[in-house]
């Protein structure tokens, strides 16, 4: 049986995006309103550390809108795994607001990004395992094949980063931070990947 793609926003992703926006609510609430000049001039020291924040949980909010777009699923699994994506997620945000006892905030944070791109993984391994019921095309297998890839590469990363705060303590906290750089380079070999794998897809008559 092949099951209907539903592209309308579902009571389940109207929920939600009012986590995500609360989520974001408690990062902006996280900053004292400067009543001076040097409070002005120190709030805008932490503006840079904010932009990052507010990134990274937007693009766990792109990344699940993008898996409600492409399948549209509402079964008990989906359910249950953005009910665990969005407890992370409000729990996540703490570490992200907080600038104190560094080897063990990275610990936290990278706890915190495994468990995200964890529950994505199963996400999309659970839309690829219903691929017959989605009637999901040859490209749209690969984009899910590929949405595995990246999500098991960022989790990696994360992981990578609590062994190196966990490991190394405060001599080599520095690079539990710096790895999350090598982010890019999953991205762009997953990309490169993808590019190959889409070339040796059956053109379109």
């Amino acid at each position: 049986m092949v099951l209907p793609r539903k592209h309308d926003v579902s009571r389940l992703e109207g929920f939600s995006d009012a986590v995500f926006a609360f989520a974001v609510t408690l990062l902006v609430v996280s900053l004292e309103v400067p009543r001076t000049f040097n409070e002005l001039r120190d709030a805008m020291r932490g503006f840079f550390a904010f932009a990052i924040c507010f990134a990274l949980l937007f693009q766990i909010w792109w990344r699940h809108h993008t898996y409600f777009r492409r399948y549209g699923l509402e079964d008990p699994t989906t359910k249950a795994l953005t009910g665990v994506l969005l407890f992370v997620v409000l729990f996540y945000v703490y570490p992200l607001i907080l600038n104190e006892q560094i080897p063990m905030l990275f610990e936290i944070y990278g706890l915190g990004a495994a468990a995200v791109f964890s529950v994505f993984v199963a996400l999309y391994a659970h839309a690829y395992r219903r691929r017959r019921e989605l009637a999901l095309t040859p490209l749209e297998l690969l984009d899910t094949r590929l949405s595995v890839m990246s999500n098991v590469g960022l989790a990696s990363v994360g992981l990578a980063s609590v062994a190196i705060a966990w490991l190394g303590g405060q001599r080599f906290v520095g690079w539990a931070g710096w790895i999350y750089f090598s982010i890019s380079l999953i991205e762009w070999q997953v990309s490169r990947y993808g590019r190959r794998e889409r070339k040796k897809l059956p053109t379109r008559s």
